[in-house]
């Protein structure tokens, strides 16, 4: 198969609001994961990584401009890649350990990571075979309710455990963005990980059906709006009885 260029890696795409989309084109949509650099007054954010299979902060200059923190929503292989990378990094606490270990299995990098997941290959040495996330311990962790403050934005931290048991969103109350993570997006979504919860997914979805967002940056899949994403919301827990517990 073919072999990009670290170059041409990264594609990054303004979104407005001070935000920038970061991804990995060469990675077939499903598994592609979207990482969203925010643009503070005294910092800027990083939500998820990537894989890391192409160093984020050789080839994408914008996070490295100013102080950055690296905020994980949660800790699959595909968006904690390159968080080793920088020196701010943020999880909650239920997956602190995963970040601090990331072990293949752990990470779901097994059994997913194979030369499959991939429309163009990443440049050498990568080898899907000997592909792990690089060890990269909290320098905070966080709960629900906690916010990431960047002077002139604050994001609040919504705990949304199902697809994992540290999943997190992010929402500034006062653009009305949503940061959601894997907890939902505009495409198929991942219930059964080894350490999802049908339980805790239909209350994360509950929660999330009636926030006042506007607009909806996800883990995967294109962005959208506030009529979209309670339709999504709402589809999806018509579709599954509540479960017990």
């Amino acid at each position: 198969m073919q072999r990009a260029r670290p170059q041409d890696w990264y594609q990054v795409t303004p979104m407005g609001d001070g935000v920038s989309h970061i991804g990995e084109p060469f990675i077939q949509e499903f598994y592609r994961c979207n990482m969203w650099h925010v643009r503070g007054r005294d910092g800027d954010m990083l939500v998820d990584s990537g894989m890391g299979v192409v160093p984020l902060r050789q080839w994408v200059p914008l996070v490295t401009e100013r102080p950055l923190t690296a905020v994980a929503s949660h800790t699959h292989f595909d968006h904690i890649g390159c968080h080793h990378e920088f020196a701010d990094r943020v999880v909650h606490e239920a997956e602190a350990a995963i970040l601090a270990d990331p072990q293949n299995r752990a990470t779901l990098a097994d059994p997913y990571v194979t030369d499959d997941i991939f429309d163009i290959l990443p440049p050498t040495p990568y080898e899907s075979a000997t592909y792990k996330v690089r060890a990269a311990p909290a320098t905070r962790t966080v709960a629900d309710g906690d916010v990431i403050d960047l002077g002139d934005r604050r994001f609040e931290v919504i705990h949304t455990p199902g697809h994992s048991p540290g999943g997190i969103a992010l929402f500034e109350r006062a653009s009305g963005i949503l940061f959601a993570g894997d907890i939902v997006y505009d495409g198929p979504l991942v219930e059964d990980t080894y350490h999802a919860n049908a339980a805790d997914y239909y209350r994360s979805m509950v929660r999330l059906h009636d926030l006042p967002v506007r607009v909806v940056h996800a883990g995967h899949f294109p962005s959208y709006g506030a009529a979209r994403h309670r339709r999504i919301v709402a589809d999806w827990l018509a579709a599954h009885e509540k479960p017990r517990g």
